[in-house]
């Protein structure tokens, strides 16, 4: 899945939300959203295009919550930790989106971030969907269709393995994110960008490729596509779940 067609022009995306409704009709998928972490989680996601969904929530360690997607739809959904609501203001340590209340209202995860992406029912009908470390590790995610499409995810905890230039602290020193090359050193060789931006000129790097060894489904860096993005033709329902 390239990554820009999750930040397309805003009427361009209303047009083709609209265009795609007439054609198939709008059906209805369900995200299952686990927290199977021994600590409590705010689970997010952002709308790209599509009807807008909720924004976020908070799940005890062990539960889960049904959020209705009314496809067609694309967006993200990614998981905070380290959550509190001093002072009426509700903030986390990993995945914050800067909106102070446990929903996002539109906002993105601060990176680092663990992404699960979708893409429901395409112009084609299809799905797609990945698990994005483009931006970063936060926890680990796996997301699984209910319908016999591959499963993919990232299973590992990369913040215990995560190279000391690149992990995020916490007030008491531990690892709660991994940053991505690209948001660790801005540089284009790392983002893909400049003299860079193509596939022939941005390969892998020992970071994305330390990523891509614990998590071989998931995407590693921006050209990661071959290997990481996954494709669903009967419109399944998912269960995405945090510390699978």
């Amino acid at each position: 899945m390239n990554k820009a067609y999750m930040i397309m022009d805003t009427q361009f995306a209303f047009a083709l939300f609209l265009a795609i409704s007439l054609t198939h009709g709008v059906r209805s998928t369900v995200f299952t959203i686990t927290n199977n972490c021994p600590f409590s989680i705010a689970p997010a996601t952002l709308t790209g295009s599509g009807a807008s969904v909720s924004t976020g929530f908070e799940l005890a360690p062990h539960a889960s919550n049904n959020i209705n997607m009314p496809a067609p739809w694309s967006g993200r959904v990614w998981a905070r930790f380290q959550c509190s609501n001093d002072g009426g203001r509700f903030s986390c340590k990993s995945g914050d989106c800067g909106s102070g209340q446990v929903e996002c209202n539109g906002a993105g995860a601060i990176p680092p971030a663990t992404l699960a992406e979708f893409t429901l029912s395409d112009a084609s009908g299809k799905d797609f969907y990945d698990v994005s470390l483009v931006d970063g590790f936060n926890l680990p995610v796996s997301v699984v269709p209910q319908g016999g499409c591959p499963t993919t995810n990232c299973p590992v905890d990369i913040n215990a393995q995560c190279p000391p230039e690149l992990a995020v602290k916490d007030g008491s020193g531990g690892t709660i994110g991994c940053k991505s090359a690209c948001l660790a050193f801005n540089k284009p060789e790392y983002c893909c960008t400049g003299d860079h931006s193509t596939p022939e000129t941005c390969p892998p790097s020992n970071y994305s490729k330390l990523f891509k060894s614990l998590c071989p489904k998931a995407y590693s860096y921006a050209y990661d596509d071959r290997s990481s993005t996954f494709t669903c033709n009967t419109g399944p329902n998912y269960v995405i779940t945090f510390c699978p």
